[in-house]
């Protein structure tokens, strides 16, 4: 199957290395280009805007890990966004959610859908109730700033933005459940790697991807410079 590369977008070193050793067998357009931003909406939006300005890519994902600020959500359930809001109450809605959702579901995830509000710092306590209660379900740093690239100079590139849970309302940061929290996010987000390239067939093709009696062996995602 032809076509252009999947642009995966992380923060972390750690999310970074869990995504590259997932499964990515079958990838429409050769090997994913994986890149890590660092940290916090300027960073995520220059990366962005340089690799978006000077490639050629199929889709867009931003994965990685999260807070949640809803209750009844546990370390290591994937967070799906329908829409990302910023603080400056710029909002950008995606319609890659339910067939994502599906994706991971199909491989096991414990799947949510809902708004992610990205922020300029770490949420705690009563900013994470806050927010719920103007509809947020999870909460990062550079997804925001990721879109608002695409909107500027592609603005019609499909886009998705997951975040596995690590912290809960009810168990955030620093407690001493983090260490096997951030472990099982961890182990879900690599697992999660084969939901991205299904998605991405989906929004290449339109049709449902096909099994296949000879599968494909895993390509290894390239690191964007």
């Amino acid at each position: 199957m032809t076509g252009e590369p999947l642009l995966v977008v992380c923060a972390l070193g750690p999310e970074a290395w869990a995504l590259r050793g997932g499964d990515w067998a079958g990838a429409v357009g050769g090997s994913p280009v994986l890149v890590r931003t660092g940290i916090g909406r300027t960073r995520a939006r220059r990366s962005v805007r340089t690799l978006l300005a000077t490639g050629r890519y199929g889709a867009l994902v931003v994965a990685g890990f999260g807070a949640s600020v809803a209750p009844g959500t546990d370390p290591g359930d994937v967070i799906v966004a329908d829409a990302v809001r910023d603080s400056e109450g710029g909002r950008y809605e995606l319609d890659s959610a339910a067939p994502l959702a599906k994706a991971l579901q199909a491989c096991g995830a414990t799947t949510h859908i809902g708004l992610h509000h990205t922020a300029d710092h770490v949420v705690r306590g009563v900013q994470r109730r806050a927010l719920h209660a103007r509809g947020a379900f999870a909460v990062d740093m550079e997804a925001a700033a990721v879109l608002a690239a695409r909107a500027e100079l592609r603005p019609g590139l499909p886009a998705a933005v997951l975040r596995v849970v690590v912290d809960t309302p009810e168990r955030e940061l620093l407690r001493p459940g983090t260490l096997p929290a951030g472990f099982r996010a961890w182990r879900a987000l690599r697992a999660a790697v084969p939901a991205l390239t299904e998605w991405h067939r989906l929004a290449a093709t339109g049709e449902p991807a096909q099994s296949e009696s000879h599968p494909t062996p895993s390509t290894l995602p390239q690191e964007a410079s």
